[in-house]
C-alpha cells in the first residue's frame, strides 16, 4: 500500500502502526520519526512561522475567527505522481493542516482516486479510536488493538499515579495573540494528570478570550503550548504575557508554577503521543516520575 499523509499525527500513526515503509509523501511539518525525513514532502506553508508574529499568522489566516485559508498549500501535480492507494488528512481545523475539501477536490482531478481518509478526533478516547481506524485501513487492525491497549494502560498508569492528590487549576494556552485556551483533548490530558482544566471543557473547540479571563480564573498552573511553535519559538514572544497587566499577581506566577511545553509534539497534534502529554503533565503537576524522565525539551519551567 502506498500511503500520503497530509497531518502530522496521522504519520505518527502510520509510525506506531510499524508502516512507515509504505509512507511515500508527507507534510512539510511531519518530524517524527526522524526517519520521515526522507520521505518527500508535498505540501509548503504559505507564511513562514519563524518570522511571524503570533498576531501576524493569525491576521494571515482570517484574525480571531480563524475562518481564513489554511496556511499550507499542497502540490497536487507531486500527490498525483506519487500514486497513493491512501490519503490521511483531516477536517477538523482549516489552520491547522491541509483540509479534506482541499485534498477531496484535488483528487478528483486525479486518473485514479485514492482513498481518503479524513480523521477528526476531539477527544482522548477519539484519538485512540483513530488508531483502530487508520489500522483497518492499513490492513493492521491486530496492531492497532495492541497499540490502543497500550496507550490506555499508558493513561490509567498516569491515573492512579495521581489519584488522591490535591487538584491544581490549570489554564493552557495554544496560541499567545490572540490569547487562545487549549480545547479539544488537552482538558483531558490535563484531567488526566492529575489537575483541574479551567477556561476549556473536553472536546471543545474554543475561541480567542480576554486577559481579564485568566486573570479571573487564577491559575495554581499556567501550561503555554502554542500550535505548532517548539518550546525556543515559544520563548521568543513570552513577553506578550509576562508584559501583560497582573501577570505578577496570578498564583501560578507567583508560585513560580508557569511551564513552556513542547505543543506539536504532545498537546496540539491529535496522535497517539499525546499519552505521552499526559505523563509529562503529571511529572509538571505533581513531580510524578515518567519513564523515559521529562526533559527541557519537553517541558521547561519559566523562573520566578
Amino acid at each position: 500500500m502506498r500511503i500520503v499523509s497530509l497531518l502530522p499525527a496521522a504519520t505518527d500513526l502510520v509510525a506506531t502502526l510499524g508502516r512507515l515503509e509504505d509512507l511515500v509523501g508527507r507534510t512539510h511539518e511531519c518530524d517524527w520519526p526522524a526517519e520521515v525525513g526522507s520521505v518527500p514532502v508535498v505540501t509548503a506553508a504559505q507564511i513562514d512561522p519563524d518570522v511571524r508574529s503570533s498576531r501576524e499568522i493569525s491576521d494571515a489566516v482570517g484574525g480571531s475567527a480563524h475562518r481564513g485559508s489554511s496556511l499550507y498549500s499542497v502540490d497536487v501535480a507531486q500527490l498525483a505522481g506519487l500514486a497513493p492507494d491512501l490519503v490521511l488528512t483531516q477536517d477538523l481545523c482549516e489552520v491547522c493542516a491541509v483540509s479534506y475539501t482541499r485534498i477531496a477536490d484535488a483528487v478528483r482531478m486525479m486518473d485514479t482516486g485514492p482513498r481518503v481518509l479524513s480523521l477528526e478526533p476531539r477527544t482522548l478516547a477519539e484519538v485512540l479510536s483513530c488508531v483502530t481506524t487508520v489500522g483497518d485501513a492499513l490492513g493492521v487492525p491486530e496492531a492497532a488493538a495492541e497499540r490502543v491497549a497500550g496507550l490506555r494502560e499508558r493513561l490509567a498508569d498516569v491515573r492512579a499515579r495521581v489519584a488522591g492528590r490535591a487538584r491544581p487549576r490549570v489554564v493552557a494556552l495554544e496560541w499567545l495573540d490572540p490569547l487562545w485556551p487549549a480545547g479539544h483533548w488537552v482538558p483531558e490530558q490535563i484531567t488526566t494528570a492529575g489537575g483541574t482544566a479551567l477556561l476549556a471543557a473536553p472536546g471543545e473547540h474554543t475561541e480567542p478570550m480576554p486577559w481579564d479571563a485568566v486573570r479571573a480564573a487564577r491559575p495554581d498552573v499556567l501550561l503555554v503550548l502554542p500550535c505548532g511553535f517548539s518550546p525556543d519559538r515559544t520563548a521568543t514572544e513570552l513577553d506578550l504575557l509576562t508584559g501583560l497587566p497582573g501577570w505578577a499577581d496570578l498564583p501560578a506566577v507567583r508560585a513560580g508554577r508557569v511551564w513552556v511545553l513542547d505543543g506539536p509534539a504532545y498537546f496540539n497534534r491529535p496522535g497517539p503521543r499525546v499519552v505521552r502529554g499526559a505523563e509529562i503533565l503529571a511529572a509538571v503537576l505533581h513531580d510524578v516520575p515518567a519513564d523515559p524522565p521529562v526533559t527541557p525539551d519537553e517541558a521547561r519551567q519559566l523562573p520566578r
